[in-house]
């Protein structure tokens, strides 16, 4: 059942689904990690991918940048595509000393300048967060595979060149990094009933001003890429 972003039929994608913001990260996961890759949209560029990982179907989807656009292609996969695991691979950057670049973050729970939660017309602020589910299954899996990470909180901000530098009052608050994406993808879940996590990998520091080039970013994320296969399949 196509959508207006989504030319896929049902049963064309996996009940999970792996998230980068880019899609040519899609398509370098889907190339280098899964078996028989089979591409099942192209609408607007925003490819998306199913094929299997040791032998378990594994769906990988761009989402662009920003929480309007995650949010339209998260609701989609969820409501129209019958989506249950929702695992975002992105970039971040870094708002204190201990994050390393291409060290993992895992969004415990995810702050906001956004107004995404508006819709819901709730009497307060909305606390975003993660499936413990998913959180617990890719802490074991890159404990597994010997990799660096941090779990926190990050920040979903609307603003990638902003004037001021409102990063250092959220790192006070100990929040970990800045991305752009979760906070819709979490309320998304949340509202459905499903399960998302955001996995991130720095590539950038703000407090350092070290910064990895765009390559890099769309093909390096390498163990990244491998704790969220490794917990995908475990779904």
């Amino acid at each position: 059942m196509a959508t207006p972003h989504n030319e896929a039929n049902l049963g064309d994608i996996a009940k999970t689904v792996l998230l980068p913001g880019d899609p040519l990260r899609a398509k370098y996961i889907a190339e280098h990690f899964l078996e028989n890759p089979t591409c099942f949209n192209t609408v607007r560029n925003m490819f998306g991918y199913t094929g299997t990982y040791k032998g378990k179907k594994v769906s990988v989807m761009g989402t662009g940048m920003g929480c309007p656009s995650i949010g339209i292609y998260t609701y989609e996969l969820i409501h129209n595509y019958q989506v249950e695991n929702l695992i975002r691979i992105g970039s971040c950057g870094a708002a204190c000393t201990d994050l390393k670049l291409s060290e993992l973050v895992f969004a415990m729970g995810a702050c906001t300048d956004s107004n995404y939660a508006h819709q819901y017309e709730l009497p307060g602020t909305f606390s975003a967060t993660a499936s413990y589910e998913l959180l617990h299954e890719a802490v074991h899996k890159a404990e597994e595979l010997s990799v660096n990470y941090h779990v926190g909180n990050v920040l979903t901000s609307d603003i990638f060149y902003t004037e001021t530098p409102e990063w250092k009052s959220w790192a006070k608050m100990g929040v970990l990094a800045i991305e752009m994406e979760t906070y819709a993808l979490y309320c998304n879940a949340s509202r459905a009933g499903v399960r998302a996590l955001g996995i991130f990998s720095v590539s950038d520091s703000m407090v350092t001003g070290e910064a990895l080039p765009a390559k890099a970013r769309q093909e390096s994320f390498t163990d990244m890429m491998k704790v969220a296969l490794e917990t995908a399949i475990s779904f």
